[in-house]
Parts: C-alpha cells; sequence; structure tokens
C-alpha cells in the first residue's frame, strides 16, 4: 500500500467525513477572516459533499477541499485613471484565478463599489463548480474592480478600463484566462477592453467573452444567463409533470439577467409580475406584458434611468422603495407560483424566504449568484418546494461564453437558432445530472446537493489525475 492509500486508510479511521468538512469550513474562516461571503460559499458546498467523501476517502486524502479553497493566483492592483475635471482618481483591480483543473480560467468582470477581496474569493469559488457543471473545459476565475460606473460618462468609463486592462492583460489569454462581463460590465466595457488587450498584446484573440457581434461576439450571448435559467426552471417543473405555463412568476432586478428572464417567461406562458433596482421594487399585478418589457430595456440599457418610472408610464402599476430597516424585501410578499431571484448576493433572507412559501411560491431558480442566504435555503429544503441553486440554474451564461470561445477558436459564428439550441441541450444536461446526481447519493428531488456533487466530482477527479499542483 503507497503512502496515499495509507493516509486513506488512517484518515478514514481517524475522522468521520462531517468532521473533516466541519474543520475545514473553521480553517476557512480562521485563515480569511472579514470574508463572509465566502465563509457562505464554501460551507453551502462542503456540506452537501459529505456523502460523497463518506464514499470516496481518496478526496480527503489528497486535501481537495483544502486545495479547492485556496485560488490557484490572487491578483489585485491599482487602477489610476483620470475623471473629466481632471483629476486624477484610484480603484482597486482583483482577478481570482481559482482553478484550472478542467480547463482555462473563466468568469466575469464586475465593477460596483461593493466589490471586494472576499465577494470575489466567493464569486470565483461558486463559478469553479457552475462551469464544471456546463459540460464545457472551463476552471473558474473572477475579477473586477470597486469602480462604479453608474453615472460616468463613457470618457470615463473608456479611461477607467483602458487603465485596468493595462495591469490585467499580462494575466489572461484564450488559453489562460478568459474573462466576462457581471454587474457593471456590460457591451460597452467589454469593448474598451478588448481594445486596449489588443493594443498592447499586439493580436486578435478571443481574450474575452460577450464581445460585439461584428468582432468576434455571440449571438444569444447577453440573454442566455436568463433564457437558461428559465429552462432549467422548466425542466425541473416537467420532471414533475408540470410547466411555467399560466405561472406567476416574481423577478428581482432590471439588468440583462432580469430582463432576459422576463422574455423567455413570456415565451414559455408564464406571467412575471415584478422587477427592481437598488432604489426599489416595481409590483405590476396585470403583469410584465412584451410592450412593458421593451420599455423597460430601453430605460435600463439606453437611458439607464430608474424603475420608479415604469409606474408613470403604465397604470396600475406599484412602486415599493427600498427600506434596508425593514429586515425584509416586499417583492418577496407577493402572492405567485415561482421566484427568479436576480439582482445580487443575499438578497433573499430567512423572513424572505419564509414570506414566499406563506404566499405559494413552489419553485425558485437563482438567476443572480447567490441571492439566497444559507437560513432561507433550508427553509426552501425543509418546505419541499423545487429550488433551482445559481451554479446550475444560472450556469447558461457562462456555458454561451464557452459557446463563443469555441466560436472564436474556429473563426466561424453561429446562427441564434444553433446557439440557443446548444444552450438549451446544455441546460437540460446540467438538469440531468442534479437530478441523477442528487437521487445516487440519497437525496432525491434535491438540487442543491445534485450541483455541488456534480459539479465537485469532475473537478475533484481531475486535480486527482494531474497530482499534487
Amino acid at each position: 500500500m503507497g503512502a496515499l492509500g495509507v493516509a486513506v486508510k488512517s484518515l478514514g479511521k481517524a475522522v468521520s467525513a462531517k468532521d473533516y468538512v466541519h474543520d475545514v469550513i473553521n480553517d476557512i474562516r480562521a485563515k480569511n477572516p472579514a470574508e463572509p461571503e465566502f465563509h457562505q460559499a464554501a460551507r453551502e458546498v462542503f456540506e452537501s459533499l459529505i456523502p460523497v467523501l463518506d464514499r470516496h476517502t481518496e478526496y480527503r486524502a489528497a486535501k481537495l477541499l483544502e486545495r479547492l479553497a485556496e485560488p490557484e493566483r490572487v491578483l489585485m492592483f491599482r487602477v489610476p485613471w483620470m475623471d473629466d475635471r481632471g483629476e486624477v482618481q484610484i480603484n482597486r483591480g482583483f482577478r481570482i484565478e481559482m482553478n484550472s483543473a478542467i480547463g482555462p480560467y473563466k468568469g466575469g468582470l464586475r465593477f460596483h463599489p461593493s466589490v471586494n477581496l472576499g465577494i470575489l474569493k466567493f464569486l470565483a469559488f461558486e463559478q469553479v463548480f457552475k462551469n464544471s457543471l456546463t459540460t464545457l473545459p472551463m476552471g473558474g476565475g473572477k475579477g473586477g474592480s470597486d469602480f462604479d460606473p453608474k453615472g460616468k460618462s463613457d470618457n470615463e468609463v473608456m479611461r477607467f478600463c483602458q487603465s485596468f486592462m493595462t495591469e490585467l492583460w499580462r494575466h489572461i489569454g484564450p488559453n489562460t484566462d478568459v474573462p466576462a462581463g457581471d454587474i457593471g460590465v456590460g457591451g460597452r466595457e467589454i469593448g474598451f477592453m478588448f481594445g486596449q488587450y489588443k493594443r498592447l498584446a499586439n493580436e486578435f484573440t478571443g481574450v474575452l467573452t460577450g464581445k460585439g457581434l461584428n468582432w468576434g461576439g455571440s449571438l444569444i450571448r447577453p440573454e442566455a444567463t436568463g433564457y437558461g435559467c428559465v429552462y432549467f426552471a422548466n425542466e425541473m417543473l416537467k420532471a414533475q409533470g408540470r410547466s411555467l405555463e399560466g405561472m406567476t412568476c416574481l423577478v428581482s432586478g432590471s439588468g440583462n439577467v432580469s430582463q432576459y428572464t422576463v422574455e423567455k417567461l413570456l415565451d414559455l406562458g408564464a406571467k412575471p409580475i415584478t422587477i427592481s433596482d437598488s432604489d426599489g421594487a416595481i409590483h405590476d399585478p396585470a403583469g410584465i406584458d412584451r410592450e412593458k418589457l421593451a420599455w423597460v430595456m430601453e430605460l435600463k440599457n439606453s437611458r439607464r434611468g430608474r424603475v420608479r418610472e415604469y409606474v408613470d408610464r403604465f397604470k396600475g402599476a406599484t412602486f415599493t422603495a427600498a427600506d434596508r430597516s425593514l429586515g425584509h424585501n416586499p417583492l418577496w410578499d407577493l402572492k405567485a407560483d415561482c421566484a427568479f431571484p436576480s439582482a445580487t448576493q443575499n438578497e433573499i433572507n430567512a423572513k424572505d424566504a419564509s414570506n414566499l412559501i406563506k404566499n405559494g411560491v413552489q419553485l425558485v431558480a437563482e438567476g443572480a449568484n447567490m441571492p439566497s442566504t444559507l437560513e432561507a435555503i433550508q427553509i426552501y429544503l425543509d418546505a419541499g418546494i423545487l429550488y433551482g441553486p445559481a451554479k446550475a440554474a444560472n450556469a447558461g451564461g457562462v456555458a454561451t461564453s464557452g459557446l463563443e470561445m469555441s466560436q472564436n477558436s474556429m473563426r466561424m459564428a453561429w446562427t441564434r437558432e444553433e446557439v440557443d439550441e446548444r444552450l438549451q441541450k446544455i441546460m437540460v444536461a446540467i438538469h440531468q445530472n442534479c437530478f441523477q446526481t442528487a437521487e445516487t447519493y440519497g437525496t432525491p428531488g434535491n438540487y442543491l446537493n445534485g450541483a455541488n456533487i456534480g459539479g465537485f466530482v469532475k473537478v475533484a477527479n481531475a486535480m486527482l489525475d494531474q497530482g499534487l499542483v
């Protein structure tokens, strides 16, 4: 018996899988103080892996959980730029290259004042498992800056993006790390960053995804996260012999994910009744139809306005201002069948989750990254509703980024129908993986366990194959 075998044998006797997981989580807290989002993400994933670790002591002997919790590389740098008044501004830039066991690092860039190391580590950690589930060869990473593009001119955004890429470009590449957009990073920002990368590297290559259609982008990419989330929700319902037809749906947010979640819900015969932004939420009992959605898209994408304007345009709708002192979000306290949290992390707490259940919600599909707290997730599971965790339900965005990478590598472009068909097939495959894995490990219907275990096993086996690196 080799050294690894001896370690496995002694480990199996010495400590249970449950104790091992809790020891790892405590170590993560101790090593990464003041990073609560990262602690939360690690706990949510690792606790659901206990059944796997019971069966496969080799994962514990190789200390895969400890290795997965440590990024392969953390980049942090200053981003100096000049505003339109000629004043120098300084922001902080990041790139977390978390795990490359199954492919180049892949994950978005977020520009938002809330960005810090802990939030990006949680996002990069989640990305590893999400990318694994997509069936595509992509590792996990995440990055961004505490820069706020809101209220900035196009020239200010361009100067910031060029400065940001002047440092980042040396760390990324089509076979190394392929960033994409996220909150605060849309087509405008991707364009400015790509232009600077091309200038510095002296090459035209698929180094970023979310590019313009005229220069290497993919059809369906802006729609993919929202579309994919709805496809996944529909698959969960189909497994029970139901569909989204006629369902009343709550959607939070008003960015890309929310807009295209609403659009695909309409395609499948559902009735979305809410949207929101940081100012507050709109409730339209009549439903947000295609005409109203088109107006919202023009408001948010072109005019960069606020959703409170909706009530001035469409009678019968109400606006509720955001009030953090309430301790809950009124958007989640409405009668509905399904909920699609699509704004940001931890937007649904225990009180919100209880309100969803009380008001008849039977399905929660997460369009945002980790929008539900651990307490909220437990309430979903205890109530026995259908719960599609973010790493599965919102994987359509990064899956289509992977399809964009494939098109770039082949120097070709697929039609809208081809990309949408591939996206649907990927979401069906993710659902099947989660559904079957949950059954295999004794928790049928628990998509949280299915997603975490399904994503983990592929990465874990690749890490074992590649040795201690």
